[in-house]
């Protein structure tokens, strides 16, 4: 019995020599795996399972993040509705109104952005529009749902974007010189490169001096005329224009028949 004993506590001893036994360390991975002894494959297999054992933690680690914040995300929207729900009941509101406001206020964010997009003198020129972009925002803000902290930040946004698109027409002088010396005439004044450069341009200063051009084919030595800023016709200039031409016509007409019935011509 004794013996028997003895030889058990030699063979535990021997195995805890066995355990004990260090393994080399891994081999370089440039290493290729056929030309590796058996203990550096053991120790590449060991490295290779720590790496794995290492990333099923942090992967398991992930996922009960992920969990917890989906089940976060799950509350916050209960949360987020039910306030919405006694919003809408305190604006006397539906969710269909609110759907509806939502879109009305995108569409006039698109405007504002095709408007900022616009010279100054163009914007001058659409001052009617930009003042319908703030009368339509005015309709917005008198509804309830303007309090929603959903749009209350992008209604006082637009407000100040609107206010920014207002501008003035910036109109220049010119002074009119002799018929003799500096051949001004309404479309000579318009073809000069520093005025227009282009002389179809001239019912422009026409309509911006009906104060002191009646006839536009008679200006006057020393007249300060007032010279709009560049760009197309606007819709009274054109039609101030082709009424010029009417009346042009019919008066060369009419010469033309006065002649023909005078005796002796």
């Amino acid at each position: 019995m004794k013996n028997l004993f003895i030889y058990l506590l030699s063979f535990v001893l021997l195995l805890n020599v066995v355990d004990a036994k260090e393994l080399p360390p891994p081999p370089p991975e440039s290493k290729p795996d056929l030309e590796l002894s058996c203990d550096e494959a053991d120790a590449r297999i060991n490295l290779y399972q720590s790496k794995v054992d290492a990333l099923n933690k942090n992967l398991e680690s992930v996922k009960q993040d992920r969990n917890s914040i989906e089940a976060q995300i799950v509350n916050i929207k209960q949360s987020y509705n039910d306030c919405e729900e006694e919003i809408l009941k305190l604006c006397n509101a539906t969710k269909s109104d609110l759907d509806y406001f939502r879109q009305q206020l995108g569409v006039l964010e698109g405007k504002v952005r095709q408007m900022k997009v616009l010279s100054n003198d163009e914007l001058a020129d659409r001052r009617s529009d930009v003042e319908a972009l703030e009368a339509e925002l005015n309709t917005l803000r008198g509804n309830k749902l303007a309090v929603i902290p959903e749009f209350y930040d992008r209604i006082l946004n637009l407000a100040r974007e609107i206010k920014g698109l207002y501008r003035e027409k910036k109109i220049s002088g010119y002074t009119v010189g002799t018929w003799a010396q500096d051949r001004d005439c309404l479309w000579n004044i318009s073809g000069k490169m520093e005025i227009y450069g282009d002389p179809f341009q001239w019912p422009k200063i026409w309509q911006a001096n009906t104060d002191q051009i009646r006839n536009p084919d008679i200006i006057h030595p020393g007249q300060v005329l007032k010279v709009p800023p560049a760009g197309p016709k606007t819709d009274d200039e054109s039609k101030a224009e082709r009424k010029y031409w009417r009346k042009k016509r019919a008066a060369q007409a009419a010469a033309a028949e006065a002649a023909a019935t005078t005796p002796g011509l």
